[in-house]
């Protein structure tokens, strides 16, 4: 019974014994397999990680981690690098942004951190004048969109005064405000604020300013003849002095840039009311008709002054003329009158005259270039007044 007892406690002994072998055995293995893995430093899409691995390469470990990497991708070292202790790893997916640029649209992979990494990337230049929808600062994220408008040149003109500046496409009301332009009331842009701005286009601002202007005018008076048959012909008497009046007016004046273009009459009132000059003109003495079928070279008889003159002729209806003699003879309603203009310090008005070549005739008119011994002899057309011309005849004044 002992021997049996004894047999059979050294078989269990011998099975513990073989068991703590095979035990001690296994985990030496492992720990001699887990003692020739190489330790691996990650960066993987900026998470820091380390690992110890029996990978190859580079590729073998993102395999391990279940990570595609994409042909747009960073990755460095190249996939292909073999595994050695203590090498570092970065990956970085790419990540897709459109680019919308002039109405162009282009869609991009990147790994740039930022807006403007990216467009450094892309040789995109984007200056302080252009628009663009998101800062050089910003963080990029997948699907983002990046709207850049480029500055364009336009010539603004404001009050006159031209000035060349930057903008973007927008509409005129928008240009106008970006450049602090504010638009008074009558103002007039061309073209409207509606239309969008082109490059090179001109936007001209037009100041408008209505005002009211009071002037005063003056009303010049008329001067009216009467006729006095008190008076000798030829005589004249101021019975009133004329007086100028005086008009107030109220104008609506509108200027453009300063200049007036319009004015426009709104009220007018009297300030003071003129006052005519009357003139009382002699009318004691007539005018002798003398036939136009006497000879003209009939002696005068009687006496009286005689003495040579330089002599010219006229018309009624010559230029300048008023058809209305000196002493108020209308000379368009009487052609057949014989008359002449006179120098009165030399032939007084009213004198009846002859003349050689003319005949009897009455000193009726004057003229501002009839001085000293000089007349002038009216003929009723202008072909009797070029035939007479200019000559010297000898005038006889009779009374």
């Amino acid at each position: 019974m002992k021997n049996l007892f004894s047999r059979s406690f050294g078989k269990k002994k011998l099975a513990i014994v073989i068991t703590g072998i095979t035990v001690f055995s296994g985990a030496m293995g492992l720990l001699l397999y887990q003692g020739t893995k190489n330790t691996v430093a990650l960066t993987l899409d900026g998470q820091k990680r380390i690992v110890k691995t029996h990978a190859p390469t580079i590729e073998g470990i993102l395999k391990d981690l279940e990570i595609t990497v994409q042909a747009e991708d960073y990755l460095y070292p190249s996939k292909d690098t073999k595994i050695k202790d203590n090498l570092n790893v970065v990956w970085k997916p790419a990540q897709q942004v459109e680019i919308i640029q002039n109405d162009q649209r282009i869609n991009v992979w990147t790994t740039a951190d930022t807006v403007g990494e990216l467009l450094k990337e892309q040789k995109l230049e984007v200056t302080e004048k252009d628009k663009i929808s998101q800062s050089f600062d910003t963080t990029l994220q997948s699907k983002m969109k990046i709207a850049i408008e480029k500055a364009f040149p336009i010539k603004i003109v404001d009050s006159g005064i031209e000035e060349q500046v930057w903008s973007t496409s927008t509409t005129v009301a928008d240009f106008l405000k970006q450049q602090g332009v504010k638009l008074n009331d009558f103002d007039r842009v061309e073209p409207g604020l509606g239309e969008q701005v082109k490059a090179n286009s001109v936007v001209n601002v037009v100041r408008i300013e209505k005002v009211t202007d009071v002037v005063e005018e003056p009303i010049n008076f008329a001067v009216v003849t009467k006729k006095d048959s008190t008076l000798q012909k030829g005589k004249e008497k101021v019975i009133t002095e004329g007086q100028k009046g005086l008009t107030s007016k109220q104008y609506e004046v509108i200027k453009e840039n300063g200049k007036e273009v319009k004015r426009t009459l709104l009220s007018e009132k009297t300030v003071r009311a003129k006052k005519d000059k009357v003139i009382a003109v002699g009318s004691k003495q007539l005018i002798a008709q003398v036939s136009r079928g006497g000879s003209d070279k009939e002696s005068p008889s009687g006496s009286g002054r005689e003495f040579y003159v330089s002599s010219t002729a006229y018309t009624a209806n010559c230029n300048g003329c008023s058809g209305v003699t000196a002493t108020g003879l209308n000379l368009r309603s009487n052609p057949g009158a014989k008359v002449i203009a006179v120098d009165p310090r030399v032939i007084p008005l009213g004198s009846k005259v002859y003349v050689e070549g003319y005949g009897y005739a009455i000193a009726a008119d004057t003229g501002g270039a009839i001085r000293g011994h000089k007349i002038d002899v009216f003929f009723p057309s202008k072909s009797t007044a070029y035939q007479w011309g200019n000559r010297t005849v000898q005038i006889r004044v009779l009374n």
